[in-house]
């Protein structure tokens, strides 16, 4: 398992850059580039993860490539495109999206996100996504989400097949998935599940915590590892045991003084390194 942080910390140069992430005890990191940055960049930034051995575990693409808008859904996916290229190009576990969503928000909840029309056109977008970018040393993921899909491991373990490629595989973030009691109270066999129906097609993981509040009706509030419920050294030893170099990411804090404490917690619970 290698510890990572969704945040390039705040840097003047690439070799500043992976100075801090290795210090902070990350393995893994998300690459801080994208495909529109100079050739002269992308090189300098990847020879500084090589050369402090930083595992490049994703490219991040987060945009809609399911926009209702003709013109705008062409520009997302040829993004996508170039940032898989990209992923491809360093070596990287994986580049990462979401499905898409069918109204104004991005990653927003709709109905007609789950409607037959819009999961054909998912599987289509993929296909078309990997087919254009002709990968061979990396992986497109969908990153799961609470409203669109895949929400679940069943659920995604069926688009995989329906997808056919073998260059789509599974990001993984257990909190997004974690959408019900069930999921909630049962947090160790849902972990369970989730690795023996996905298993080694998981390239990257992210870590987060979730809390139930108390007030009606029901709420999940997504929050800072320690800050809710969910056993996360579970959750790293079930991953880790999937594969030993996997790259589990902290995301979703504010600012460099809190990827630094929750990093530590994270190495405290995990490793008893305080």
């Amino acid at each position: 398992m290698r510890l990572g942080t969704s945040s390039p910390l705040r840097h003047d140069s690439p070799e500043e850059w992976a100075k801090n992430q290795t210090g902070l005890g990350c393995g893994a990191v998300v690459f801080p580039l994208s495909a529109d940055s100079s050739e002269e960049e992308i090189e300098a930034y990847a020879g500084a993860a090589k050369a402090s051995s930083l595992l490049i575990a994703e490219v991040g693409i987060w945009r809609n490539a399911m926009s209702t808008d003709p013109n705008d859904r062409k520009a997302q996916r040829d993004y996508c495109v170039r940032q898989l290229q990209l992923a491809d190009r360093l070596g990287a576990r994986c580049a990462v999206n979401v499905a898409g969503a069918m109204g104004p928000r991005w990653d927003g909840h709709y109905k007609e996100n789950f409607s037959k029309e819009t999961r054909a056109e998912i599987v289509k977008m993929v296909q078309e996504i990997i087919d254009m970018a002709e990968v061979k040393n990396t992986y497109f993921t969908l990153e799961p989400m609470p409203w669109m899909v895949p929400t679940g491991p069943e659920d995604y373990a069926r688009l995989i097949e329906e997808v056919g490629r073998d260059r789509f595989a599974v990001h993984m973030d257990i909190i997004n998935m974690t959408n019900s009691l069930e999921r909630y109270y049962e947090a160790e066999a849902f972990i369970d599940r989730c690795a023996e129906i996905l298993g080694n097609r998981i390239r990257s993981c992210h870590i987060k915590d979730i809390h139930l509040k108390g007030e009606y009706t029901f709420q999940l509030e997504e929050c800072a590892p320690g800050k809710g419920e969910y056993p996360l050294r579970y959750y790293v030893e079930k991953m880790n045991s999937i594969d030993p170099d996997m790259p589990v990411i902290l995301e979703h804090l504010n600012t460099d003084e809190e990827y630094i404490q929750y990093m530590n917690y994270l190495k405290e619970v995990l490793y008893g390194i305080q």
